[in-house]
C-alpha cells in the first residue's frame, strides 16, 4: 500500500511565504511609472475607533485612500448603508471618503451616535476602514445634594467623598479652597483614585468650610464644581474645656485622650480584591490606611519581585503604578500598612488579559500571471483571537469564488494568480477586549519591461573614484538586466564590474579607459527595452603651490598663493575663507587669480586662511595661519581690558530663539575682538554658566537658538587682546516650552557580567537635552541575525537595564530612546553587544613539546573552536612545572610557572628551564571570563647542560711542599658528572703568574693532595666541573705552602685558613737557584655557556669567560634565519651580562658573545625567541620553609659574630701577631729578601686523592 506523506500547515505556510519574499514585485517609487500602473484601493487615513466628539462642534470622521483608478467612497452606519444624500447635514469632501456632519448649523450630535464604517473601492477590489464608534461627549451637572457638616475627633479617619458626575470621557478630579488653591495632600491627607479625599487620622488644623470637589472634563473644556464641604475636627483640649463648663466642680468629667489606633484600610475593604488590566495599559492599585500615627504603605508581589523599570510609587506610596503590563505581571499583589501599634494588609490578585496584536500583519503583493504567493495575519492576545478573511469587504465564504485562492487558517495561499485575480483582503483578529482589522491587495500586473532612467544620462566622474551608472527598471515578469560597453559590445562580465539587484552597474575604480557608452537591455517574456547612457572620466583637481605660514607685523601686506591644476572640461571656483568663515568685506582684501593680499593688515586679520577649489564633481582645500605681531614700539598707551558690556535686553521671543542686544563698554584702547554670549539655566543648573556663542566685536545683536525646557538668562563678555571683561549683569529669564527630545543617550553598549544577561548602559541626556518634564528611556533589544521582534522597556531617568535569561555570549542589537511627557526622540541608531561571557568549555588538544637546548623548548597546541569559546578569546594560558632533577631524583615543592599567549596563537617558547630535569606542562584557553578546562599534563625532558661552579672549595694542612683540597660537588650538576679540572699556577709579589698546570679528576673524589710544592709559594687555584655537554664555571682560590722547617719562627696563627696570607721566616742560605718567572695568559681563552632569558621586549644574556682579565666584551645579535648584518652591542666593562632592549615581542632572535682584541674569537650562537608575557611565579617567596629558615640562620650568625666582637674588645691590649714578630726576631734571622720578585725554584710536584666519605 503506497502511502501519502503530509507536510504540517505550519511547515507548508513557513514554505509558501518564503517563495513569496522571492517572487512578489517591488513596484519602484516613480511617480509616472505609478500614475499609470493599476492598483487596488489602500486606505491611507482614518478616525480612531473609539471616537468622542464634541456635541458643540461639527463632526468629522476621516476616510482617505489611494488607487488607480481613484477609487469611490462609500459608508455604513450600524451595519447599514448610509445614504449622504439624503441628509442635508452630512457632506463628503471632494476627491475623499471623509464625512462632515454640520453640527453648528441645528445638527445634534446625539442623533449621530453609532457605528460607522467606510469602503473605498476601483475595479481591482474593496479596502474597508475600522468600525468607528462616534459618540458626543458629555458633561453633565452635578446632583443637588444636602451636605451636613463633618464633626470629627482629633486622631479620628475621615473620608470625604466627591462622587462626580458620570461624563464621557470620565473627568479629571482635584480638590480646591474658595481661593483657587489646591489643598495640601501627604501620606496623611490624600485624595484616592475613585476622587475622594482620605485623612488617616485628622488634625485640629484639618477644621476649614472649603473642601471643594472639581470636576474637569476635558473633551468640552468645561470644569464643574460640587457644593463646599464643611469640616469641624475637635481637639481633647476644647472638647475637655467644654464639659467642665457644664458641669459642678464635684463632678468627675474629661473626654479621653487623642489614642494611637492601629492601622484599617479605608480603600479596598476586606482582605483580597481582583483586578483586570489588559496588556500595554498602565495598572494602578491604591491601599489608602487610616491609623495614628500616620501608617506607611509598602508593596510586595507574592512570589515574585515587583518589575524593574517599570514600577512607580504615587500619592505618597499609596498607589502602585506599573506601566506597559504583560501577562508575566499577573499575581498577587500585597499592600502592608503598618504603624507602630501593628499591621494590616490586603491582597490584589491581578489578571493580565489582551487584546489582540499582531505577530504578523498580511502584506501587500504585486505578482506576476502565473506566479504563487501568500498572505499570512498571525495575531495573539488573551484570550487567543479568532482570526476571520473577507474578500473587498466581503466575508470569503460568500465572496465569489477565485480558483486560485486557497484558505488555509491564518493563511491564504494563491497558486498560478491570473489578472482577475486582483483583489483587496481583510483580515479580522477579534476577541473580547478588541480586534484588528487590516487590508492587504493582491495586485496581479502583466507588464513588458520599462526603463526609468532618462536616455542618453552623462555620468561625469574623477578617476580613480567608483562610477555608478543607473538602469532603473520595472516589468512583470521581473525583467533580467544586461550591460553593454559601446553599440555592438559584448555583455558586460568579470570581477572589474559589480551588478547591483536594481540594475545599477558599479565600476569601483574608473580609469580613463573606462569612459564611452554603456548600453542597458532589460526583457522578459513580454517584450524587451534598452536604454543607452554616457559616462565620462575627469582629472582631479590639485592644489600645487599651497598657501604657506606668515608672521607678518601690524600694518604691513601679505599675500597667500593658491595655484591649482584641473581638468580642461571643468569649471573650477576658488574661494578665501577667515577661520572657516567668508572672507571680511573690507577692501583690503585682495583676491587674486591665484592668491590672496592683505593689505595694512591689522591685529584682527590674525587667523587660518583656506583655499577652497570646488568644481562639479570634486573639491580640495589647503590653509595657512597668519599670525600679527606688534610694530615697533610707539609712545606708551596704557592698554586695558574692556569694560563689561550693559544694557542687555531680549527681544523676538521664539520657542527655539531670542533676540539679544547690548550696549559695548569702553574698549580701554584695544579694539574690542569679539563677544563671548554665556547662560545660565536657573531650571536645571543654577548659579552655572555656560558657552553658548560668541560674535565679532563689531557686532552688538544676536539670534540665540534655544533648546525647549531651559530658564535662560544671558550675560556677555567683551574681549580685545589684552584679556576679557568681567560678565554683563544677567539679563532677564526666559522660559522655553517642553518638547520632545531632540537627541538620544551617548555611548550606547551591551555588555554582559553574567553568562545569562545583557547589560544595557548608556550616558543619560543631561537635564537641559531634556527638553521637557518626565525624561524617560526606551530601552529595545533583540538577537542578531535571528528573526525577533524588537523587545521594549520604558525605564525611568537611569543609565543602565539589565536583560536577564540570555543565552551565553550571543549578539544583540541594543538601542536606547530617550522620551519625556511630550513625546520621543527621533529614531536612534542601533550598536552591536554581547550577552555575558562564560568559562570556555574545551581543552586545547594535540599539545606537542619540541625541546630546542637544555634551557628552552617549544610548545605546540591545536586551537579550540571559536563555539566552545564562550566569549571574547584572550589567549592560551601555558601551565609548566619542574617535577624532578634527573640527576638527583629527588622530588621538591612545585613553583608553578605561567606563559599567556595572547590572541589565537598556537606556540610558544618555554625559557629559563633547568637542564637535565624532569616537567609537566597544560594548556588552557582564557576569555573574559577566566580560564577553561587545563589540557591533559604533557611530560617532557631537558637534556644535559654544563653544570655550575662547584658548591666550595678549601685548601688547608699547608706545608713545605704541600697542599690538601677539598670541594663540594656543584649545587646544579645539570647533568651526570663526568669530571673535575683542576689548573694552578704561583703568583709572585707582583702578581706576575707562572707556568698553569692542568690536572683531570675523576668526578666520585672530592679532595686531593698536591706535593712537589715550592715553599714559601703562593698558588692560584682554577676549579670546574664537566658533564658531556661540557666544562662548567670556575671557582677560583690562593694559598701560600709555608716556609723550610729550618726557619726559626713557626707561628701557628693562620694554619689551616685557606688561601689567607701568612708570612713566615726562613733561612738566609735557601733558594740559591732561581727559576725564571714568566707573565702568562690563560690556556685556552673561550666563551660558553650563553643563555638566554627572554620577555616580551627584551631578552637577559649572560655567559662564562676563560682567559685574560679586564677583557671588554660586545654582544651580536640578530633576527633567526634572516640575512641581515649581525647588530652589535658594545658591553660596558668586565661584565659577563647584558640586557638587550627594544626585541619584537613573538620573535625569534640568534646571539652571540665576543671579546675585543682577541681576533675572531666568539662563542657559539643561541637562539631564544622573546614572548607574550614571562613567566610568572605562583608560590610566594617569603611564604617558603627553606626560605624562612635561611633568614633565621642569618640572623642567629650575625648575633653570634656582635657577642665574639664584644668579648675581644673588652680583653684589651692587643696587637697583630706580625708587629710582635718584628719587635721580637734577632736581625741575623730575618727572612731573605726576594728584591727581583722571582720564585726559587721550581720543582716537580706529587699528589694523593681521597675518597669522599
Amino acid at each position: 500500500m503506497v502511502r501519502k506523506m503530509s507536510i504540517p500547515t505550519s511547515k507548508t505556510s513557513l514554505l509558501l511565504f518564503l517563495c513569496q519574499i522571492i517572487s512578489a514585485l517591488d513596484v519602484p517609487l516613480d511617480s509616472k511609472l505609478l500614475e499609470e500602473l493599476s492598483q487596488p484601493p489602500t486606505i491611507t487615513q482614518q478616525s480612531p475607533k473609539d471616537y468622542i466628539v464634541d456635541p458643540r462642534e461639527n463632526i468629522v470622521i476621516q476616510c482617505e485612500a489611494k488607487g488607480k483608478p481613484p477609487p469611490s467612497f462609500s459608508w455604513t452606519r450600524n451595519g447599514t448603508h448610509f445614504d449622504i444624500d439624503k441628509d442635508a447635514q452630512v457632506t463628503m469632501k471632494p476627491n475623499s471618503g471623509t464625512l462632515v456632519i454640520n453640527i453648528m448649523n441645528g445638527g445634534k450630535a446625539e442623533a449621530y451616535e453609532g457605528v460607522y464604517q467606510c469602503t473605498a473601492r476601483n475595479e481591482r477590489g474593496a479596502a474597508i476602514s475600522n468600525n468607528i464608534v462616534i459618540r458626543p461627549s458629555r458633561s453633565p451637572l452635578w446632583t443637588k445634594e444636602k451636605l451636613e457638616p463633618n464633626h470629627v475627633r482629633e486622631g479620628d479617619s475621615l473620608v470625604l467623598h466627591c462622587r462626580p458626575p458620570v461624563g464621557l470621557p470620565p473627568p479629571i478630579i482635584f480638590w480646591m479652597d474658595n481661593a483657587f488653591q489646591r489643598l495640601p495632600q501627604s501620606e496623611r491627607v490624600s485624595q484616592g483614585l475613585n476622587g475622594d479625599l482620605y485623612f488617616s487620622n485628622v488634625q485640629p488644623e484639618d477644621t476649614r468650610e472649603d473642601y471643594i470637589c472639581y470636576a474637569r472634563f476635558n473633551h468640552t473644556q468645561t470644569i464643574q464644581q460640587k457644593q463646599p464641604i464643611s469640616v469641624k475636627v475637635f481637639s481633647m483640649d476644647s472638647l475637655n474645656d467644654t464639659i467642665a463648663a457644664n458641669l459642678s466642680d464635684t463632678d468627675i468629667y474629661g473626654a479621653k485622650p487623642v489614642t494611637e489606633r492601629q492601622p484599617v484600610l479605608l480603600t479596598p475593604t476586606g482582605s483580597t480584591s481582583t483586578k483586570v488590566e489588559l496588556r500595554g495599559n498602565v495598572l494602578l492599585l491604591e491601599c489608602i490606611a487610616a491609623g495614628l500615627p500616620t501608617p506607611v504603605i509598602r508593596w510586595i508581589k507574592e512570589g515574585g519581585e515587583l518589575p524593574a523599570n517599570r514600577t512607580f510609587f504615587e500619592n505618597f506610596k499609596k498607589t502602585l503604578k506599573i506601566i506597559d503590563v504583560s501577562e508575566a505581571d499577573s499575581g498577587n499583589y500585597k499592600c502592608i500598612a503598618r504603624n507602630t501599634l501593628g499591621s494590616v494588609h490586603h491582597v490584589i490578585s491581578v489578571t493580565v488579559k489582551a487584546a489582540p496584536y499582531w505577530i504578523t500583519a498580511p502584506r501587500n503583493l504585486v505578482l506576476s500571471p502565473g506566479e504563487d504567493g501568500t498572505l499570512i495575519c498571525r495575531a495573539n492576545g488573551n484570550p487567543k483571537p479568532s482570526i476571520s478573511w473577507l474578500a473587498n469587504g466581503v466575508p470569503i465564504a460568500i465572496a465569489p469564488e477565485d480558483p486560485s485562492r486557497k484558505v488555509d487558517g491564518d493563511t491564504i495561499i494563491f497558486s498560478h494568480v491570473q489578472e482577475r485575480s486582483s483583489a483587496v483582503y481583510q483580515c479580522n483578529a477579534s476577541n473580547e477586549y478588541g480586534y484588528l482589522l487590516a487590508n492587504a491587495f493582491v495586485n496581479v500586473l502583466a507588464e513588458p519591461p520599462r526603463i526609468l532612467t532618462p536616455a542618453n544620462k552623462l555620468y561625469q566622474v574623477i578617476a580613480d573614484r567608483p562610477a555608478l551608472l543607473d538602469c532603473a527598471y520595472f516589468g512583470s515578469p521581473k525583467p533580467e538586466i544586461e550591460w553593454f560597453k559601446g553599440v555592438k559590445g559584448s555583455i558586460l562580465r568579470g570581477n572589474e564590474y559589480v551588478f547591483h539587484d536594481n540594475g545599477t552597474l558599479e565600476i569601483p575604480v574608473a580609469q580613463k579607459n573606462n569612459a564611452g557608452t554603456y548600453t542597458c537591455v532589460a526583457r522578459n517574456e513580454l517584450g524587451k527595452i534598452q536604454n543607452e547612457v554616457h559616462l565620462e572620466i575627469k582629472d582631479p583637481t590639485m592644489i600645487i603651490k599651497q598657501p604657506e605660514y606668515k608672521v607678518i607685523q601690524r600694518y604691513g601686506q601679505v599675500s597667500f598663493e593658491c595655484i591649482i591644476k584641473h581638468d580642461s572640461t571643468l569649471l573650477p571656483t576658488v574661494t578665501w575663507l577667515k577661520d572657516n568663515d567668508e572672507l571680511p568685506d573690507d577692501e583690503r582684501f585682495l583676491v587674486g587669480k591665484d592668491n590672496l593680499t592683505i593689505m595694512n593688515v591689522t591685529d584682527k586679520d590674525d587667523g587660518t586662511y583656506t583655499c577652497i577649489v570646488n568644481t562639479t564633481l570634486d573639491s580640495v582645500s589647503a590653509s595657512a595661519v597668519l599670525t600679527v605681531v606688534a610694530a615697533p614700539p610707539t609712545p606708551a598707551i596704557i592698554y586695558a581690558r574692556p569694560n563689561p558690556p550693559f544694557d542687555l535686553e531680549l527681544t523676538g521671543q521664539l520657542e527655539r530663539s531670542v533676540d539679544l542686544s547690548w550696549i559695548p563698554g569702553d574698549e580701554n584702547n584695544s579694539p574690542i575682538t569679539n563677544f563671548v554670549i554665556e547662560y545660565e539655566d536657573a531650571l536645571h543648573e543654577p548659579g552655572v554658566w555656560h558657552y553658548q556663542t560668541e560674535v565679532p566685536g563689531t557686532q552688538t545683536t544676536v539670534q540665540l537658538k534655544l533648546s525647549p525646557y531651559v530658564n535662560y538668562s544671558f550675560r556677555v563678555i567683551a574681549v580685545n587682546r589684552i584679556g576679557r571683561s568681567q560678565p554683563s549683569e544677567p539679563s532677564e529669564q526666559y522660559l522655553t516650552k517642553s518638547a520632545s527630545p531632540d537627541e538620544n543617550p551617548a555611548n550606547v553598549q551591551g555588555i554582559g557580567s553574567e553568562p545569562d544577561n545583557l547589560v544595557i548602559t548608556w550616558e543619560p541626556l543631561k537635564g537641559f537635552q531634556s527638553n521637557g518634564p518626565g525624561l524617560q528611556y526606551k530601552v529595545s533589544w533583540r538577537q542578531k541575525d535571528v528573526d525577533d521582534e524588537w523587545t521594549s522597556v520604558i525605564v525611568a531617568n537611569v543609565s543602565k537595564y539589565i536583560v536577564s535569561g540570555t543565552p551565553t555570549f550571543v549578539p544583540y542589537e541594543v538601542k536606547v530612546q530617550a522620551l519625556n511627557d511630550l513625546g520621543y526622540a527621533p529614531e536612534p541608531s542601533e550598536v552591536i553587544g554581547h550577552s555575558g561571557e562564560d568559562l570556555p568549555m574545551v581543552a586545547p588538544g594535540n599539545v606537542q613539546v619540541h625541546v630546542i637546548n637544555s634551557t628552552l623548548a617549544k610548545v605546540h597546541w591545536d586551537p579550540v573552536p571559536l563555539k566552545t569559546v564562550r566569549g571574547h578569546l584572550q589567549g592560551y594560558k601555558v601551565y609548566y612545572w619542574k617535577v624532578q632533577s634527573l640527576s638527583r631524583r629527588s622530588r621538591r615543592h612545585v613553583e608553578k610557572n605561567i606563559l599567556t599567549f595572547r590572541g589565537n596563537k598556537t606556540f610558544g617558547m618555554l625559557p629559563g628551564l633547568e637542564p637535565y630535569s624532569s616537567y609537566k606542562l597544560n594548556v588552557r584557553v582564557v576569555n573574559g571570563k577566566g580560564e577553561g578546562p587545563a589540557s591533559s599534563d604533557k611530560v617532557f625532558k631537558t637534556p644535559e647542560g654544563v653544570p655550575s661552579s662547584p658548591s666550595f672549595l678549601k685548601i688547608t694542612n699547608p706545608t713545605l711542599d704541600s697542599l690538601t683540597l677539598e670541594w663540594g660537588s656543584p649545587t646544579h650538576p645539570n647533568g651526570v658528572l663526568t669530571s673535575y679540572t683542576l689548573k694552578f699556577q704561583p703568583i709572585n709579589n707582583t702578581h706576575e703568574l707562572g707556568p698553569l698546570v692542568e690536572i683531570r679528576i675523576p668526578a666520585n673524589e672530592s679532595s686531593l693532595i698536591l706535593k712537589n710544592l715550592n715553599y714559601s709559594t703562593r698558588y692560584k687555584f682554577y676549579f670546574n666541573a664537566q658533564t658531556s655537554v661540557g666544562s662548567g664555571s670556575q671557582i677560583t682560590e690562593e694559598a701560600v705552602t709555608i716556609m723550610d722547617e729550618a726557619g726559626i719562627l713557626r707561628p701557628a696563627v693562620g694554619a689551616g685558613k685557606g688561601y689567607s696570607e701568612i708570612l713566615f721566616a726562613t733561612s738566609p742560605v735557601m733558594h740559591t737557584v732561581r727559576p725564571t718567572f714568566y707573565k702568562v695568559q690563560p690556556l685556552y681563552p673561550r666563551i660558553r655557556n650563553v643563555t638566554t632569558a627572554a620577555a616580551e621586549t627584551y631578552a637577559n644574556i649572560s655567559w662564562e669567560y676563560e682567559g685574560p682579565d679586564h677583557a671588554n666584551f660586545y654582544v651580536e645579535y640578530g633576527v633567526a634565519g634572516s640575512k641581515e648584518d649581525w647588530k652589535k652591542e658594545i658591553v660596558n666593562g668586565s661584565r659577563s651580562f647584558f640586557v638587550l632592549k627594544g626585541l619584537t615581542p613573538g620573535t625569534a632572535y640568534k646571539v652571540r658573545v665576543g671579546a675585543e682584541g682577541l681576533s675572531g674569537f666568539r662563542s657559539s650562537e643561541d637562539v631564544f625567541e622573546t614572548g607574550p608575557a614571562m613567566a610568572s611565579r605562583q608560590v610566594d617567596i617569603a611564604t617558603q620553609g627553606w626560605f624562612i629558615g635561611l633568614m633565621c640562620a642569618v640572623a642567629l650568625l650575625i648575633l653570634i659574630l656582635l657577642i665574639v666582637c664584644f668579648i675581644r674588645r673588652n680583653k684589651g691590649g692587643k696587637y697583630p701577631v706580625k708587629e710582635k714578630e718584628d719587635a721580637h726576631a734577632d736581625p741575623e734571622i730575618q727572612p731573605m729578601k726576594e728584591d727581583d720578585g722571582t720564585f726559587g725554584e721550581y720543582r716537580l710536584f706529587s699528589f694523593v686523592s681521597s675518597a669522599p666519605f
